[in-house]
């Protein structure tokens, strides 16, 4: 996928990038002083490449990287999006996307930690790798054909989940998904230089290095677009809302696991656990 990054570094700084490396943001536009001011022009194809810039590039491997965005805007996540997912967890197939929210205290930078909560409030928590879809400009009521034109890019994403809190009652889903730290976002979100087919691409999930789960986004129940339409039909969607599209499956965590939500073409998020 030919594509440009936008990200910010660990002290703050909005960068803007290509697989050569990285520029300041202000050094390709000037009157832009975050990646949320940048999100409409990313979903416009005004964003630029760094060849525009006035400096040098910097080499990926010598930044450190924060949170894409200072603030993200309304988290949404969608649950068993994958009918095999939804088989494993002995649940019917949704009719709708089977979504819900998360608050903002729920993210942690790339890399986490994943603070699992006191075993005397869980003791089994899951993590999921996920597609993240980016919103980049204002819109409400959008048709699924027209959703490429609201959207800023694409990250990858791991959710977590106090299963057990879950399964004691499905009305503690909330609760369940929004302990701190339980969504890690990449440390980039990939703006598609083109149209891009998200179909044939894979989402898996990884404990110690090892695939617990992987699925192509083909097989969503929903896909992406099809998610935003939906539910910018039940609210107004603004740049930095994020959602995070489903899971292949959830594993198991504990502390001194590392977890990757490895999103083919687009990006891997990471992080250890501790408690």
């Amino acid at each position: 996928m030919n594509a440009t990054y936008l990200a910010r570094t660990a002290t703050g700084e909005p960068i803007l990038g290509d697989e050569a490396g990285f520029v300041p943001l202000s050094s390709v536009h000037p009157g832009l002083g975050s990646v949320r001011a940048a999100l409409p022009k990313a979903a416009s194809g005004g964003l630029g490449s760094p060849d525009d810039a006035v400096a040098d590039r910097v080499p990926r491997t010598d930044l450190s990287f924060g949170p894409p965005l200072a603030e993200f805007g309304k988290l949404w996540g969608i649950g068993l999006n994958y009918a095999e997912h939804a088989g494993d967890l002995d649940e019917q197939r949704p009719d709708e996307p089977a979504s819900f929210m998360k608050p903002n205290t729920a993210l942690a930078g790339p890399g986490g930690p994943i603070r699992l909560p006191p075993t005397d409030r869980s003791q089994r928590v899951t993590a999921e790798a996920e597609l993240g879809v980016l919103v980049g400009r204002t819109c409400r009521d959008i048709e699924t054909a027209d959703v490429e034109d609201v959207v800023a890019g694409y990250l990858p994403v791991i959710d977590m989940t106090a299963e057990d809190v879950l399964q004691r009652n499905p009305r503690f889903l909330t609760r369940a998904k929004s302990f701190d730290t339980f969504l890690i976002p990449g440390p980039a979100i990939v703006v598609p230089e083109e149209s891009v087919e998200l179909s044939s691409l894979s989402v898996r999930t990884e404990v110690n290095g090892e695939t617990e789960a992987e699925n192509r986004i083909e097989n969503m129940l929903f896909p992406p677009a099809e998610i935003v339409a939906f539910h910018s039909g039940v609210m107004t969607l603004q740049p930095g809302d994020l959602f995070s599209t489903g899971t292949p499956g959830a594993a198991p965590i504990e502390p001194g696991d590392e977890v990757r939500a490895v999103v083919e073409s687009v990006g891997t998020a990471s992080a250890s656990v501790r408690r």
